[in-house]
């Protein structure tokens, strides 16, 4: 694959993973120095805000200070996870440029609620109680309770009708796609519709991405080891789905090693995990640019 001849079929995904994905912020950076411009950009939950500035080329000005401004916040009495999210959707969110027609389309994961009853129930006080009896779950690859209540859907700037992307509905569908029910207590709605984070059903939209059409996908992950599907990890992402490569960048550690955990981290830690992104990306762009000239 020569990344920058054949863009117009690639596809860049990233997953989910709070604090951790400023690993996937900083592959995009790395992508992006290299000229590497995808035709589609896709994120699920924590990735949502720097794959939608890869989208329109400007990672890189976004940087790391994205990820280190939730930080003090996180520390004030009475902040929680989803105070620290709808605060970066706010400062954060991307210009009009993103729902141009000459930029490349940028879709999000979500999880839709589709029973009243788990309508009810992560939308309202019993959430936190639900969300640690599917982390639980998650822990026992039970998927039971997502299979009979979920749906994953995905938005995109170039969709028409209830799916599209747009900057009407951009800040709701950013916030449905991270939140965990554990840790974030505002309940999240697109169009008066109940959804709760991506993970639960995709942790990177990968696959989506081919079901589209797209002949080429890197995917990033936030963590090493086998990549998952989603956070009940009985499916893997494959290398290669209907006969389309999947190239999946990932850290070398876990995230926890370098003081950086889903909903903890330090600004130490957060920088160092930015920049062993950036050298995972240069790592992937220089193995792909060497295969190519064999």
């Amino acid at each position: 694959m020569d990344l920058r001849e054949n863009s117009k079929s690639l596809a860049i995904a990233c997953a989910s993973g709070s604090f951790k994905g400023a690993f996937a912020h900083g592959v995009l950076i790395a992508l992006e120095a290299s000229e590497v411009q995808a035709s589609a950009y896709a994120a699920a939950s924590s990735s949502v805000i720097p794959t939608a500035w890869a989208t329109i080329g400007k990672a890189t000005e976004l940087g790391v200070d994205y990820w280190l401004a939730g930080l003090p916040v996180l520390k004030q009495s009475n902040v929680g996870m989803s105070q620290v999210v709808l605060g970066g959707i706010a400062h954060f969110s991307p210009n009009k440029q993103l729902f141009e027609p000459e930029t490349p389309e940028y879709f999000v994961a979500t999880s839709a609620v589709i029973t009243p009853e788990a309508a009810n129930e992560t939308q309202s006080e019993k959430a936190r109680r639900l969300g640690r009896r599917l982390l639980v779950s998650a822990s026992k690859k039970d998927r039971s309770w997502v299979d009979e209540h979920l749906q994953l859907t995905v938005f995109s700037t170039k969709l028409a009708g209830e799916l599209r992307l747009d900057a009407s509905n951009f800040d709701e569908v950013a916030y449905a796609s991270c939140r965990m029910l554990h840790a974030w207590d505002i309940p999240a709605w697109i169009d008066g519709k109940p959804h709760i984070d991506a993970s639960y059903t995709c942790l990177c939209p990968a696959m989506q991405m081919i079901e589209q059409g797209y002949q080429e996908v890197i995917a990033i992950a936030n963590e090493p080891g086998i990549f998952y599907r989603d956070m009940f990890q009985i499916e893997a992402i494959p290398e290669s789905y209907k006969g389309v490569s999947i190239h999946i960048i990932q850290p070398d550690v876990d995230p926890k090693e370098m003081e950086v955990n889903f909903t903890e981290a330090t600004v130490e830690g957060l920088v160092a995990l930015y920049q062993h992104g950036e050298e995972k990306g240069k790592e992937f762009i220089a193995h792909q640019l060497s295969v190519t000239k064999i």
